[in-house]
């Protein structure tokens, strides 16, 4: 069984930089794509980013190109989302997610596991 755990998250300012981490176990964390999403208060799960197994090319939604990076340290099992130049809209509970097929996807229908998620709150 997978499990994900967050953390990082915190209260900023906007224009601040702030480093999400999600700590893998249970299964071969090299095999899977893992993926962040995030949900502001009275809307659905949102795609932020995500990459799959070979970590070839990792894809972004348009609101944080640019601004946000995902990387994964396989030695560690461990993924991150690196946000810089935050923006109130960022606001919202960040969630890890991982798919066993190793394939990304900006659905969250496609995720198999999901971490708790952690708080993100940009002041302006």
């Amino acid at each position: 069984q997978v499990q994900l755990a967050e953390s990082g998250g915190g209260l900023v300012q906007a224009g601040d930089s702030l480093r999400l981490s999600c700590a893998f176990s249970g299964r071969t964390f090299r095999s899977y794509a893992m993926a962040w999403f995030r949900q502001a208060p009275g809307r659905g799960r949102d795609f932020v980013a995500a990459f799959s197994w070979d970590n070839d090319r990792p894809y972004y939604a348009d609101s944080v190109k640019g601004r946000f990076t995902i990387s994964r340290d396989n030695a560690k099992n461990t993924v991150f989302l690196q946000m810089s130049s935050l923006k109130p809209d960022d606001t919202a509970v960040y969630y890890c997610a991982a798919e066993a097929g190793g394939w990304a996807s900006a659905s969250v229908h496609q995720y198999d596991y999901w971490g708790q998620g952690t708080q993100v709150t940009v002041s302006s």
